[in-house]
């Protein structure tokens, strides 16, 4: 049962939902693990999770926004029980992960921090937009907002480097300019290889990073983002002689509609209980 009330959303004995497997699973970077849950920003607002036995508190005062960001209007048991019948290592990831949903984030701070990833760690992401977000952001209540698209477009390549992106300072700044015209909008209603393209011409963005920002920015499900550990999960369980550049295919055709979905359950499964 999920209840929203004026300054929080109450869920109640909702085992699809885990708010550690929903934040360490890859899709975001801007949350922080406290003593009673995790402090989650996007853009310039706020919320606190925190997680008890059987009950769940999302404490923000953006509450419709915070309910749309963590997909709860969706029932996730229906999408586990059809995975689990592509087979035994489907069904071990959808048990070790369900309790993970896909986020609906901004896109915008998602092509940027999504940028910022590439060939990187989480701590060492987390670390870069934090100054980034310090740097070029407004002050809020808690912290620092993700800067606005004026206030990126200010930073030269200068700024980028001296917190720490490194070669990718020269796309953030490229980027930047990019985005001044650019519509994420009109990507929902374009196909998975269509809407690809389109990402792919941005500075710092690659199939991947594309991949993702379609996924976990745009609404499109029929994708599926390969890095290391899928391309460990796919040669392990399901090889069949392709290329690096035909596995995102192949298990979009095995999947469909639920492809996004089994990515991360794989990715999360490989990456935090199998580890090799």
């Amino acid at each position: 049962m999920i209840q929203k009330f004026s300054d929080k959303i109450i869920l109640k004995n909702c085992p699809n939902f885990d708010v550690c497997d929903v934040l360490e699973c890859g899709q975001v970077f801007r949350y922080e693990k406290t003593e009673s849950g995790y402090v989650v920003i996007s853009l310039d607002k706020m919320a606190r999770v925190v997680q008890f036995d059987d009950e769940i508190h999302i404490i923000t005062k953006d509450v419709d926004y915070f309910y749309h960001y963590f997909d709860l209007d969706k029932d996730y048991q229906k999408a586990i029980d059809l995975l689990s019948s592509h087979g035994e290592i489907l069904q071990q990831a959808c048990q070790f992960g369900k309790g993970i949903r896909i986020l609906n984030q901004n896109p915008y701070e998602m092509t940027v921090s999504f940028v910022i990833s590439a060939n990187n760690n989480i701590k060492r992401i987390q670390q870069i937009i934090d100054r980034m977000c310090k740097g070029l952001g407004n002050k809020t209540e808690f912290g620092w907002a993700f800067p606005t698209l004026e206030q990126l477009q200010t930073a030269d390549e200068s700024f980028f480097k001296s917190i720490g992106a490194g070669y990718r300072a020269k796309y953030l700044v490229n980027l930047a300019n990019q985005l001044r015209n650019f519509d994420f909008e009109s990507l929902k209603t374009m196909d998975s290889d269509q809407a690809r393209k389109v990402l792919c011409s941005l500075s710092g963005v690659g199939p991947k990073v594309a991949d993702c920002i379609l996924l976990f920015g745009v609404g499109h499900q029929k994708v599926f983002p390969v890095d290391t550990w899928i391309k460990k999960v796919y040669h392990k369980y399901f090889e069949t002689g392709l290329s690096e550049s035909q596995i995102s295919t192949f298990f979009v055709q095995k999947f469909g509609d639920l492809s996004g979905l089994a990515q991360q359950y794989l990715f999360y499964f490989q990456r935090k209980y199998l580890q090799n």
